[in-house]
């Protein structure tokens, strides 16, 4: 691919993405996840051949490609979020960039979603909700995979100055730690080992056996907090994008446990936008 192929296919995207559908933005965010993890793959065997001498030319040849290729799609990606006024307002929030916006835009349907309980629920984040044996998945896994990378982006990003979602997110951790040493978790922890099968070797079942969640799990909580918070955001947003309205309830407040509402950040964006 030479670069006189690649500024035209530059100029030939500026149009394409921003007329993409969600179909398309769906199938571009899973390429792109999909080639990222070839590339890294591709990386690692590189290094591997010239720590033992051995010569890898064509190697490097398909990682620039690759390379080539991803920025291709993130630069697509960008383009089609430029576009919705919400896929804007996402990129404002600091670990928030266009691949995750654009999953986000394609996979959520407002006119599907009155609260944003509709959302945590297709996203897989209602704790309350079971994969029963011969029933479809209650939820989109596609998107929960989204979620798991927003949380894990928050936590990168936590010590960043401008963060908003990350700070929510160590501060929910602290208080997770809190709580879990002081036992309040003693019944879930129950509940897990006689659920589960647990090795007894493990460091998972250490933690349980004293009435105790394990720091992987307490870990989950806190990203899992943050990235409710920011959906609860997100749907507030779109919403009032949308609809010219405010959402029908403060969920925010009913059901992440807090005394006040926490403003949504940077929502002038979309209120300039309705």
């Amino acid at each position: 691919m030479d670069i006189e192929n690649i500024v035209k296919l530059n100029k030939d995207l500026r149009v394409a993405s921003q007329q993409m559908g969600q179909k398309e933005a769906k199938y571009l965010v899973d390429s792109y996840y999909q080639i990222q993890d070839y590339r890294k793959a591709v990386a690692n065997q590189a290094r591997s051949m010239d720590e033992t001498g051995e010569p890898h030319q064509m190697t490097d040849w398909l990682l620039d490609n690759m390379k080539v290729l991803e920025t291709q799609i993130k630069n697509s990606l960008n383009k089609y979020t430029d576009t919705h006024p919400v896929g804007a307002w996402a990129k404002s929030i600091v670990g928030i960039g266009p691949v995750l916006s654009a999953g986000l835009i394609a996979h959520i349907d407002i006119e599907k979603a009155p609260t944003v309980g509709h959302i945590w629920s297709f996203a897989g984040l209602n704790p309350n909700a079971e994969w029963k044996k011969g029933e479809l998945r209650p939820w989109n896994a596609k998107l929960k995979t989204l979620c798991w990378k927003i949380g894990q982006s928050f936590v990168k990003v936590s010590g960043n100055e401008n963060d908003f979602y990350g700070k929510i997110y160590k501060e929910r951790k602290e208080y997770e730690v809190a709580k879990n040493e002081a036992g309040e978790y003693a019944d879930q922890a129950k509940a897990k080992l006689e659920k589960f099968k647990i090795g007894k070797d493990t460091e998972a079942y250490k933690a349980y056996s004293i009435g105790k969640l394990p720091p992987a799990h307490i870990q989950q909580r806190a990203e899992r907090y943050a990235v409710k918070l920011f959906l609860a955001h997100l749907h507030e947003a779109w919403y009032v994008w949308h609809f010219g309205q405010e959402p029908p309830k403060p969920y925010v407040v009913e059901h992440l446990g807090h005394a006040h509402i926490i403003k949504c950040p940077n929502r002038h964006l979309v209120e300039k936008a309705s």
